[in-house]
């Protein structure tokens, strides 16, 4: 189903799923052994309201399965620089979130805003309606190609640019180590849509 919400001002251009950067075996292995261990973790019923495990680091990227006190988990690949962040969440529903973080800002509730994400020199992106809440930018991917597509740029981008409506720049996050990073988020995300619950190994 396509989401107005998110596009591209311009269609993007065909062949989008590109080359992604392998990950090695074992690194691969390492992901999905720390995936078991968090799971098991993560389905203890923790006292506190999240808690979570870094399950790969690559240059400014750290992939994470978190879980919170109710039992549900999610993964996230995250970028970070003093007081900021970019992060893309996965669910095991199938549902993507971006999130943008910053220290300085200070939203409140229940607000909206239209923006703009640009990667590199590629045609930029319109975020319609993204939610802003508390110190974060929140804006769920749609479950179409355009999504994919995103993810794709995002894969082999090197540096990505938030822009408010009048196209101002906003905040912008490297996106140096993204390739093996989004593969270990996919894994992880694979993992937890597997999941039954009570079962952290199905």
């Amino acid at each position: 189903m396509h989401d107005s919400k998110f596009h591209l001002p311009e269609s993007p251009p065909s062949g989008e799923n590109g080359r992604k950067e392998c990950i090695h075996g074992n690194m691969k292995m390492k992901v999905h052994l720390g995936l078991a261990a968090a799971l098991i973790v993560a389905s203890a019923g923790a006292t506190s309201a999240q808690q979570s495990e870094i399950l790969f680091s690559h240059k400014h990227w750290e992939v994470s399965i978190v879980g919170w006190d109710d039992g549900s988990v999610g993964c996230v690949a995250e970028v970070k620089a003093p007081g900021e962040s970019f992060s893309i969440w996965t669910f095991p529903d199938g549902a993507v979130q971006l999130q943008f973080y910053s220290t300085a800002w200070s939203f409140g509730e229940g607000q909206t805003a239209d923006l703009g994400v640009q990667i590199d020199r590629r045609a930029p992106w319109n975020l319609t309606g993204a939610e802003l809440y508390q110190n974060s930018v929140l804006f769920y991917l749609p479950d179409d190609q355009s999504g994919v597509n995103f993810i794709g740029e995002v894969a082999r981008g090197n540096r990505l640019y938030l822009r408010d409506d009048d196209g101002s720049d906003v905040q912008n996050y490297s996106l140096a180590g993204s390739s093996a990073s989004i593969q270990a988020l996919i894994d992880c995300g694979d993992v937890i849509a597997k999941r039954t619950p009570g079962n952290p190994f199905n």
